[in-house]
């Protein structure tokens, strides 16, 4: 038997709509003085890593964006329930977040963590890393702001690689294409699950060029 979901937040609700993203300078969004530091979670599931990385660094902000309803609503009726208050949450479509709502520059860094690898052939159209994606992203990120990513799905990683790489506005931060584990990183709940699978990671860093605008 399904457990029925819950809808009431037991204290502040943190989530914002699109148009208040566009609408909102980040320090109004943040309810701070000054223009943050962002770092925005494309697709953060669970939200475990996204909020104690909001616990382990109260001095910067971060956007969490996810296009399911009930996973936004789950988290957003957890994140209540803290004393967090340096997270906001959109349901939306990644592409039209970054497209719409977050200016030129503005943000330090995003994180993609496991997206949805779309293995179908006939569904691949669908999948984040495109080259189109990639530009606006990279147009969104400070002078050397960070794009890091990781995956398990092997043809994604390969599909990562070409993309990152062929992006002029950003630069490859590791040695080689991708490391398979980052000492020291936080794991997320399914990264632990696919480990114990058996299943490699694929981590990605990329920075902002220096001279791009």
């Amino acid at each position: 038997m399904s457990r029925r979901l819950k809808f009431d937040i037991p204290g502040v609700d943190w989530r914002r709509d699109l148009k208040e993203v566009a609408e909102q300078s980040l320090a109004d969004l943040f309810g701070v003085s000054r223009r943050p530091d962002l770092v925005v979670e494309v697709g953060f599931g669970r939200g475990e890593f996204l909020l104690e990385s909001a616990r382990d660094r109260p001095d910067r902000c971060f956007l969490g964006i996810d296009l399911s309803y009930k996973r936004v609503l789950k988290f957003a009726r957890r994140l209540a329930r803290t004393e967090v208050t340096n997270i906001r949450l959109v349901e939306a479509r990644a592409e039209s977040v970054i497209q719409e709502a977050l200016g030129v520059g503005g943000v330090s860094e995003f994180w993609v963590n496991f997206p949805d690898p779309w293995p179908k052939e006939r569904h691949a159209r669908r999948r984040f890393f495109q080259p189109a994606n990639m530009a606006r992203l990279c147009d969104r990120l400070r002078l050397a702001g960070r794009l890091i990513a990781v995956t398990d799905d092997v043809l994604y990683a390969e599909q990562i690689h070409l993309v990152l790489g062929a992006e002029p506005g950003l630069v490859n931060v590791y040695p080689r294409d991708w490391l398979d584990a980052i000492p020291g990183r936080r794991q997320t709940a399914y990264e632990r699950e696919w480990r114990a699978e058996g299943r490699r990671m694929h981590f990605f860093e990329y920075r902002k060029r220096e001279g791009d605008s």
